[in-house]
């Protein structure tokens, strides 16, 4: 009993030692190491993959945007319009020049002022830039001597409302003379006028800008010496704004009362400031027309009053002079019958 215990004891020992060691040849097989590699390399992949795959997700569409902004931005500038505006002065005791420069929105300008003289010496010509009162102190402009033209020419990018203004070329020897190159915005057309109709008519006022299309229009009342916005939006059944075409705005009043009597301004927003216009209503009552009619019958009136009041007093003074001239008559008839009495007394007393 004892010799067969120890005997499947031992076989037992040998079937634990051979399955160690087959285990332990299993895990130094190169297609175990090359699996882990695997596993590795894919761990990587993955690590990369996502790694590459949120960038896409999160930085891409920021950088793309921003790349997207600069590139506008970029082509914007690009786009600027650039234009070069010369003036041309005859000789030192020209009269000064002026030139309006239109720009409605940001723009790359060159202004230029040429003088020619016919003067054959080489004096210095001194040139001077100003925005309105203001010296420019700047390199930007050019000066030379060719032909007995002198020329200087000042650079602008103009990009906002600052910049706009009035800006002077000066020549200076022993005479000065000037140009003058005025940057607006475009002008609303007829500026100014006036329109007229009657009380509990409707009236539309219309405001155009020919050549450029403004960014918007506002609509503005007068109130005493202020100017209040008309907003037709809380007030609808009194005004109507009108604006189906971007260059013409078209205010439309219903109702009108003698209130309306006032003064509009119709103000085009540019990307470089704005430009108004004046619209001047009258309103007028049906009786408005009747009242030349009824001063002339009211001076008339007047006058044929004044005509009989005049009869009236000549015939009265005519009537008394008739009366004085009676009187006067009876008088004198009594002093010559007193004095014929006298008379045949005085011839009695005689005899």
């Amino acid at each position: 009993m004892r010799g067969s215990g120890s005997g499947s004891g031992a076989g037992s020992l040998r079937l634990l030692l051979s399955l160690a060691a087959l285990w332990l040849s299993d895990a130094n097989e190169p297609g175990t190491a090359m699996t882990t590699r695997d596993i590795n390399q894919q761990t990587r992949k993955s690590i990369s993959d996502y790694t590459v795959k949120g960038h896409d997700l999160s930085t891409p569409g920021s950088h793309l945007t921003t790349q997207d902004f600069n590139q506008q931005t970029e082509e914007n500038i690009s786009n600027l319009t650039s234009a070069v505006y010369s003036i041309s002065i005859n000789g030192f005791s020209s009269a000064p020049v002026e030139e309006n420069v239109i720009l409605y929105s940001p723009a790359n300008i060159a202004l230029s002022c040429n003088l020619t003289s016919p003067s054959t010496d080489s004096a210095t010509v001194n040139v001077t830039w100003k925005k309105d009162n203001e010296t420019l102190r700047s390199s930007s402009f050019t000066f030379n001597e060719t032909k007995h033209v002198w020329s200087t020419q000042y650079t602008l990018k103009i990009r906002d409302r600052n910049q706009m203004g009035n800006y002077t070329c000066v020549f200076k020897r022993d005479q000065e003379v000037k140009a003058t190159f005025h940057l607006q915005v475009p002008q609303i057309e007829g500026k100014e006028h006036h329109v007229v109709s009657y009380v509990g008519d409707s009236v539309v006022l219309v405001c155009k800008s020919i050549k450029y299309i403004p960014i918007s229009w506002i609509w503005y009342m007068s109130n005493g010496s202020d100017q209040v916005a008309v907003n037709d939006a809380l007030m609808p059944d009194k005004y109507i704004v009108d604006e189906k075409y971007a260059n013409i705005t078209k205010l439309k009043i219903l109702k009108i009362s003698e209130e309306d009597d006032r003064s509009y301004w119709c103000q085009a927003v540019f990307k470089l400031g704005e430009s108004k216009g004046k619209v001047s209503l009258k309103v007028l009552t049906y009786m408005t027309p009747l009242k030349p009619f009824l001063a002339i019958a009211a001076e008339v009136i007047i006058l044929v009053a004044i005509i009989f009041l005049y009869e009236m007093y000549s015939k009265k003074k005519q009537m008394h002079a008739e009366d004085e001239k009676e009187f006067e008559q009876i008088e004198q008839l009594k002093s010559e019958d007193s004095n014929g009495v006298e008379n045949s007394t005085t011839r009695h007393r005689k005899v």
